[in-house]
């Protein structure tokens, strides 16, 4: 496999650092694969500029920060002003649309979708707005398995809360597989 470089960013209390532990976690425990995760986080603990990066390979990883990433998930307007030039060429951008208004300057597959919208239409608490972002990652990526994600969950939330996960990251996977290429 090619070595993916992913970059994942928002503001505090989005989940951006937590959806970057469980792909890291599900592509290593459960894909068999190496993988690298790092974060920055803003000034304030929440509201504040979040970034994580991961980097997913079959290979050794010797270095775990991201330049140029291959995908770019920006959950926020400042995250998108501040890292969309990072992307590398022909590279993935992921955007959602109620937070995030694309400027089409970037050379990068963009892909914008209303994962929080839908959320919020559909399980009514934006708290797992994270989980539909990695379900439309997943579907976009095809780096792990939706079951990988799911062992994850299983092992880090309170089962009480394992089926509007689920219904999240099947939301995400949904609207990532109708704009996959």
């Amino acid at each position: 496999m090619e070595r993916m470089r992913m970059v994942f960013t928002g503001s505090g209390g989005q989940g951006v650092i937590t959806a970057a532990i469980i792909f890291a976690e599900a592509a290593v425990i459960y894909e068999g694969l190496n993988a690298t995760q790092s974060q920055a986080y803003g000034a304030a603990a929440r509201g504040g500029s979040t970034r994580s990066d991961i980097i997913i390979s079959d290979e050794a990883i010797n270095y775990p920060k991201v330049i140029q990433p291959n995908m770019l998930v920006c959950l926020t307007q400042e995250a998108y002003n501040a890292f969309a030039t990072i992307i590398r060429p022909g590279g993935l951008l992921l955007t959602d649309s109620r937070f995030v208004k694309q400027e089409r300057k970037v050379d990068a597959w963009q892909v914008e979708l209303p994962m929080y919208k839908t959320v919020l239409d559909d399980i009514g608490k934006p708290i797992v707005f994270n989980i539909c972002m990695l379900g439309a990652v997943v579907a976009l990526t095809d780096l792990v398995k939706p079951a990988s994600i799911m062992a994850v969950l299983k092992k880090r939330i309170p089962s009480g809360f394992i089926d509007m996960n689920r219904k999240a990251l099947d939301l995400g996977l949904d609207m990532g597989t109708i704009h996959k290429r």
